[in-house]
């Protein structure tokens, strides 16, 4: 299919309005907001209602295990052995087939994410910045997406970490409501991200008061509504 076929198809699925924008967005200007959220690692996960999953193995990702993910994250080999190799700490889920379904990555230093944003994320005294946790779809909706983040903070606890930092997308309400939650709260730091025609990228941290997620939080039912329910 020729470039003209594609977009001549987008228009028809999507419409020109959102074609130009993401053709604008792709080609000549974006700006990605990150909200940076916190986390202690001790407080319990608040209750939920997702799916159990079968029983997997936890294990440490190495720069020698990452074959594990060459048949659901086959894409990600190359990159996995070098974080490995960086000294970050991985973990990925293996089902019975010994191949990983899930993985998530702590940084317990500064991170320099030049395989993704391409900025550095600082990391005070005490933190760990976590990033890359990604489930394969046969979990998705499952205890699986808490579960991978507590066994990461055990083995960030154990290294003398007290707090989880990370960032998330600001169009990506799934990811945002999740780490509502989880339990996760706000710290009032955006990491704003500018690309320019596909090839210059730029960063800047700036600072709000108050709540941008209180619109995604579900209301509080009252005693009374419960009573009736």
């Amino acid at each position: 299919m020729s470039v003209l076929q594609k977009i001549s198809q987008h228009i028809k699925q999507k419409g020109l309005k959102t074609t130009l924008k993401k053709a604008w967005k792709h080609y000549v200007f974006s700006h990605e907001e990150l909200i940076w959220m916190e986390r202690d690692l001790v407080s319990p996960i608040p209750p939920h209602k997702l799916k159990p999953y079968p029983p997997l193995q936890v294990v440490a990702i190495t720069p020698h295990n990452t074959g594990a993910f060459a048949r659901h994250f086959g894409d990600r080999v190359g990159t996995m052995a070098e974080l490995a190799a960086e000294g970050h700490t991985g973990q990925m889920h293996l089902d019975e087939n010994g191949d990983a379904v899930a993985f998530i990555w702590g940084a317990a230093r500064d991170y320099h994410d030049r395989h993704y944003y391409g900025c550095w994320f600082p990391v005070n005294e005490g933190e760990f910045f976590e990033f890359g946790g990604e489930l394969s779809r046969g979990y998705w909706g499952t205890k699986l997406s808490m579960d991978l983040q507590t066994e990461l903070w055990k083995a960030m606890l154990a290294q003398g970490c007290n707090k989880v930092v990370d960032v998330c997308e600001w169009h990506n309400v799934p990811a945002l409501k999740l780490h509502i939650r989880t339990g996760y709260k706000e710290q009032g730091r955006i990491m704003n991200v500018y690309e320019l025609f596909g090839r210059w990228r730029f960063f800047r941290e700036t600072r709000y008061t108050g709540s941008r997620l209180d619109a995604l939080r579900k209301p509080e039912r009252s005693s009374a509504e419960a009573s009736v329910a």
